[in-house]
């Protein structure tokens, strides 16, 4: 439980702690100052970056009784009851778990009754776009005559499932990931409250293994904080969490690029008998591959690939990736991609990786 525990325990009570999204903060904030808070919002994003966090902040910066700013007081018995659960006029649900059209008539009915004891009805429809066809033209009729004490808030993974009639009419956010840096600085936060040290080394990890995600580098930091060692270790986030950092990746695709292919095969092994997962790790490698194929295109397009590492791991993959011609490069991507896919039905799991060293090597 000490994943869950760390999420909820140091979850953003104000749009101040929030540790990213500044420009959505930014933008809701004014709303909030200028009285102008829009009746439907959508935020997307990929997971753990912040879309239901800022949703119940809004819900409760509406509602507050007591604040004379745009942010929630936490004080109040409105704020209270939202920090606690306990509000009947903060309805959330999980399209994920509730696709169909009755959840939604549901919804539909109870919007017309006022709220029981707070300004406004918040609705936050999480996974938006696992609602089923029916269930959105039933939403879209209730987002299109909203009454005024009514807010929704919907938040999706998959915009491009989401029908353009609901986005049509939704003020819309985009929630962009974390960069390792910031992950690392929260995670740093955390670890001084928690009173446990960790290398900086196995912050890194962490973070680059989040992917962006605040909620999974928290996840990732309290199962390692399970094991009650207060004192963190690189070597120690490798084996509690089965991965490799992104010095393993890098050290192959050197191998590769001397066509050292004995080494890389030698590499491979090792990682298999320390008990990493190769299926990760095969992951973790294309992902590096197709940074430096991007990079190696246009090195202008950092910013789309590069977010989650330091300013010396992308000089790396840059210096890596100028040993290849860009034919090679994408025949390597190929090779690995087949190769990631095979390792779950080879008998020996680092098999298709060392035929793909293998070809990577003999080539021109």
């Amino acid at each position: 439980m000490a994943n869950l525990v760390l999420y909820r325990k140091y979850r953003p009570k104000t749009f101040g702690q929030m540790v990213n999204q500044e420009h959505v903060v930014k933008t809701l904030i004014n709303a909030l100052k200028l009285d102008k808070v829009a009746h439907a919002y959508l935020f997307t994003g990929t997971r753990g970056t912040g879309k239901t966090t800022i949703a119940r902040l809004l819900a409760k910066a509406v509602n507050c009784l007591e604040t004379k700013s745009s942010e929630p007081c936490n004080k109040c018995q409105a704020c209270q009851d939202i920090n606690e659960g306990k509000s009947m006029d903060l309805i959330e649900i999980d399209a994920a778990s509730n696709r169909g059209i009755d959840e939604i008539r549901e919804l539909r009915d109870g919007i017309k009754f006022s709220p029981s004891s707070l300004k406004y009805k918040v609705f936050i429809i999480d996974e938006v776009h696992q609602l089923s066809g029916p269930a959105f033209n039933a939403l879209l009729k209730t987002l299109e005559e909203p009454p005024a004490h009514a807010i929704f808030i919907l938040a999706t993974t998959e915009i491009h499932k989401v029908p353009q009639t609901i986005i049509s009419r939704c003020q819309k956010f985009d929630f962009h990931k974390l960069t390792t840096e910031k992950i690392v600085e929260h995670l740093k936060l955390i670890s001084k409250y928690e009173k446990v040290e960790v290398e900086q080394p196995a912050l890194e990890l962490i973070a680059i293994n989040a992917d962006g995600s605040v909620r999974d580098g928290l996840s990732l930091l309290g199962q390692i904080m399970s094991m009650e060692d207060k004192n963190i270790t690189l070597e120690e986030v490798k084996t509690i969490l089965g991965v490799t950092d992104i010095k393993a990746v890098q050290d192959l695709v050197g191998f590769i690029t001397e066509k050292k292919s004995g080494e890389a095969i030698k590499h491979i092994n090792q990682i298999a008998n320390q008990g990493y997962d190769l299926i990760q790790f095969s992951k973790s490698l294309i992902g590096y591959l197709r940074k430096m194929m991007i990079l190696k295109v246009d090195s202008s397009l950092a910013k789309l690939v590069t977010a989650e590492l330091t300013k010396e791991q992308v000089q790396g993959i840059i210096q890596q990736g100028e040993k290849f011609q860009s034919s090679d490069l994408i025949k390597v991507i190929y090779l690995f991609i087949q190769a990631g896919n095979e390792i779950k039905s080879s008998d020996f799991p680092q098999l298709p990786l060392e035929l793909a060293i293998v070809e990577c090597c003999q080539g021109s």
